[in-house]
Parts: structure tokens; C-alpha cells; sequence
């Protein structure tokens, strides 16, 4: 079968590259077919960011810089945007960017290995907040330097960095006229609709793709199908990118619901929940990192089914239901009904997720969202839980439990919800329900936690909840902050 050749801007030249398979990853073109090996392999798995790229790409009317890991980015999804490495930086005199020069002069770098990726996530901060006038903040620093990791323990110096390159002499790319070029590079004849990799633009092209070719590997943002290509050595025939239907890349707002389609990424799709749950925010910005959330689509991470997927017990905690969509059909269902088993869904061969619908929320409405892992960021949730309260005169109004970590899928508390509802919420009340949680499921022991720790667990967070919904403060990790002293 052929192979769709792939072009994309670097260093202001229009690159084509031909017969590269589908299952090729950006880092195995940059590093073996470009030369490029400034860009490192860590961990092939999308969690050391050692091989960050930024990529930009046309956003209504405007360019969107994105840092993503290129270890588990398929080449062929980068076709017509623009690209930098680390080696695309520096001026034709040899003048370093900012975010080079910055980690220079705040002494960022000893060993080196993880440099280029925390140059490129800097340069990417410097280009969506420094060139728009925006001061970057120690927070700001911290949480979009996510996913990258100094094995030497470097992080401070690395934070002053991201600060200091407002202070260094502006480096300016000629947005207008790079949007311009990607604008036209975009309105250029591709290649049919029979090649290995498919990229539909649109969502009746998407469906009629997937009709035509239900043996294909389904796509998206491919931070998990990437760990198939670089862990599991798997090889696919034919690839269907969702990415590129212009339909599922919105966020439409409703009345009653937000509409997220299946392809608007982490960032954006947590951005818009966060908007209207501003709790939400630290739980968000711990999914992943942000090279992850960058690429990582909020459809993807629902089709895919993991148990432990973070997303999942929010959405059913909220009620959201799912769109799923064929040829000439849809169907709509409850997000916890989606799944049948471990990793395995209800979707029919030419069906996709086109839309996630997530109910707005009530003006009395409690919601808080847990995540417990052995590292507080950047890492697998050993247990999620998600819980949203709404009181009436006291008593249990509406209450919605999802869970992830603790069965095949995951799961909507159901008994403990039923147990609830219509009880005064009292801290006699929440103990027995705590105790109806522990035992509503049967999680297994594994190298995150043990079973028993597990159930534990989810009867503790329930506790948790009804404390916070009492008004106790300083009983986790978000209301603490660290403050820099001097000497």
C-alpha cells in the first residue's frame, strides 16, 4: 500500500518526505532520516520529555504552538505544520534564542541528556507567552515544564531560566508570514484516499474512511498507540487519523452542555472544563504532562479504555454521555455504558466517538476530583475518584461517584450513589457510605497498590469529601505552597 508523502515546514524550507510507514515515529524521523539527533531518546514512552518538539500549526487565523513528545508522535500526523528542534533554534550567526541563552546564564544544564527537551518546552512557553507580552511566572514555569525530567536534580536553575528569558533580547518569528505559508501548503492537492496513513479533513470524509476501512488503527492523539509502536514493536497496515476532521477539533457551548469533539486535545478539553469548574485546575494540570495533554485528545483517552485513564471518572461523576457516530447514523449513551470489559467497548467496526457532552453545572453543585498516585505529578493514578454533591435542606440531592483504578473499566459507584441519595449529609451518614464504597468493588493488587489499599483508599477520599464540603481546609497537597527564602 502507499504511502502518503509528508510535508511540513522547518527552518522556513518546505521538507517532503516520501515512503515513510504509517507506525513511523517523529523521533525515528528526525533522529534516522533527517539527522537531527540533538532531539534524545529517554524513555520511548512519553513521560521524560527528552524529546520534545514544538510544532505549530493554524489556529483561526492565528498560529498554536504546541511541545510535544516526539517518541510516541507519529511522523505522518505533523503533515503541514511547521516543526522545531533544538538545532532550529539559534540565529544564522550563531546568536542563541532566549531559551537557550537563559539556561546558559541560570547554569540549567549538568549532564545535558535532558536539555533539548526542556530548551524546546521553554521555547514554546517563550513563543505563546513572551512574545504575546505575558510574564512567566514561577507557577506557570513549573506547570508547563511538566513532563520534563532533570535526572540531576536540576529544576531550580531550570525555573529561573523560564523567567529570564523575558530579560535577553526579543527573538521574533515572522508569525504572518509562516501562517501564510502553512495556509497554502494546506490548500494544495494531497493524495488520495487509499494510502496507508488517512487523514480526513472533514467528518463525513472521517466516517466514510472508517466505513470503508474498519480494519484500520484508529488514531488520535496516539499517546498510548505510540507506547504500542515503541514497546510492543507492533507494525499497522493502514492508520485512520481522527485528528484532522475540522468538526471533532471544536468545543461547542449549549444551553445546557459543553460539546467537546472527540479530537480537541487534553489541553484544550480540560481548559474548557476547568472554565466553568474551576476546581478542576490542579486535577487537570496532573493529568500527564503538558507534551502529553498537548497532543493527547480527550476522545482518545475515552476510546481507549484503560481502567485508569483519569478522564473517565470525571466524565461519569458529571453524567456526561458520549455521541457515537457511523455513515449515516448516531447514537447517544452514557459514558460508563461505553464499556463492556477491559479495554473493550461497545463501538461497531465503522463506528467512531465524535462528541463528549458534558452537562453544565448547578449553581449548588460540590465537586472535587482525586487522583492518587506514587508521584504527585506525571504519573498513573493508582485510585481516581470523583464525586459531585448537590444538597437540598440538608439532605442528598443528586450525587454522582465515578471511579478509576478499582475494576476492568471505569466505573460509576452506583450502590454508593443509590445509598446516599436523600440522606441527611452527616459525618454518620458518610462513614456507612464509606464503607458500602470499600466494598462495591474488587481492584486488584498490582504494582501501583495492593487491593487492600485500594479500597481503603476509596472509603478515606469519601471522608475527605464530606470534610471539604464542611468548609475544613489544609488537608491535601493543593493548599500548600512552597515559597522560596533566602539564606
Amino acid at each position: 500500500m502507499d504511502t502518503k508523502t509528508i510535508r511540513f515546514m522547518r527552518r522556513g524550507e518546505l521538507i517532503s518526505l516520501g515512503n515513510v510507514p504509517p507506525e513511523r515515529t517523529l523521533l525515528e524521523l528526525l533522529r534516522e532520516d533527517l539527522g537531527a539527533t540533538g532531539t534524545k531518546e529517554g524513555c520511548g514512552e512519553g513521560d521524560c520529555g527528552a524529546c520534545t518538539v514544538v510544532l505549530a500549526e493554524p489556529d483561526g487565523g492565528r498560529l498554536r504552538w504546541r511541545a510535544v513528545n516526539s517518541c510516541i508522535r507519529l511522523a505522518h500526523s505533523i503533515d503541514g505544520m511547521a516543526l522545531w528542534t533544538v538545532e532550529d533554534l539559534a540565529a544564522a550567526d550563531g546568536a542563541l534564542h532566549p531559551a537557550q541563552e537563559a539556561m546558559v546564564r541560570c547554569h540549567g544544564s549538568q549532564c545535558g541528556f535532558c536539555t533539548p527537551g526542556f530548551v524546546m518546552s521553554l521555547f514554546g512557553m517563550y513563543q505563546n507567552h513572551v512574545c504575546r507580552g505575558e510574564p512567566v511566572t514561577r507557577a506557570l514555569a513549573q506547570e508547563e515544564l511538566s513532563g520534563n525530567l532533570c535526572r540531576c536534580t536540576g529544576y531550580r536553575p531550570i525555573l529561573d531560566a523560564a523567567q529570564q528569558m523575558e530579560q535577553l533580547p526579543p527573538a521574533r518569528i515572522d508569525e504572518a508570514a509562516l501562517l501564510a505559508r502553512l495556509q497554502a501548503l494546506a490548500g494544495q492537492p494531497t493524495a488520495p484516499s487509499t494510502l496507508a496513513y488517512l487523514a480526513p479533513e472533514s467528518l463525513p470524509e472521517l466516517l466514510a474512511a472508517r466505513a470503508a476501512h474498519p480494519q484500520a488503527q484508529v488514531v488520535a492523539g496516539c499517546t498510548d498507540v505510540g507506547l504500542w509502536v515503541t514497546k510492543q514493536h507492533r507494525q499497522f497496515g493502514q492508520v485512520l487519523d481522527v485528528t484532522r476532521a475540522r468538526e471533532l477539533r471544536r468545543i461547542e457551548e449549549y444551553p445546557h452542555h459543553v460539546a467537546i469533539g472527540a479530537a480537541v486535545t487534553l489541553t484544550d478539553a480540560f481548559a474548557a472544563l476547568v472554565a466553568q469548574r474551576p476546581s478542576l485546575k490542579t486535577f487537570a494540570s496532573r493529568f500527564a504532562g503538558l507534551p502529553v495533554r498537548n497532543a493527547g485528545t480527550l476522545g482518545g483517552n475515552i476510546a481507549n479504555g484503560s481502567p485508569i485513564g483519569d478522564s473517565m471518572p470525571l466524565l461519569i461523576a458529571l453524567d456526561a454521555q458520549l455521541v457515537l457516530m457511523r455513515e449515516g447514523g448516531h447514537r447517544h449513551l452514557a459514558l460508563e455504558d461505553f464499556y463492556t470489559g477491559y479495554r473493550q467497548t461497545v463501538l461497531a467496526p465503522d463506528e467512531l466517538v465524535a462528541w463528549i457532552l458534558v452537562p453544565r453545572p448547578q449553581p449548588a453543585e460540590f465537586l472535587r476530583a482525586y487522583k492518587i498516585s506514587k508521584r504527585y505529578d506525571d504519573d498513573i493514578s493508582a485510585v481516581c475518584l470523583v464525586l459531585r454533591l448537590e444538597l437540598q435542606d440538608g439532605a442528598v440531592a443528586r450525587i454522582g461517584v465515578g471511579a478509576g483504578g478499582v475494576a476492568a473499566t471505569p466505573v460509576r459507584a452506583a450502590r454508593t450513589e443509590a445509598f446516599l441519595a436523600g440522606k441527611p449529609w452527616t459525618a454518620e451518614t458518610v462513614r456507612a457510605a464509606a464503607d458500602v464504597l470499600r466494598g462495591e468493588f474488587q481492584p486488584i493488587t498490582d504494582m501501583r497498590a495492593s487491593s487492600a489499599y485500594r479500597s481503603q483508599v476509596l472509603g478515606n477520599l469519601l471522608q475527605r469529601f464530606w470534610l471539604e464540603s464542611q468548609g475544613t481546609t489544609g488537608i491535601n497537597l493543593e493548599q500548600f505552597s512552597l515559597e522560596e527564602v533566602d539564606a
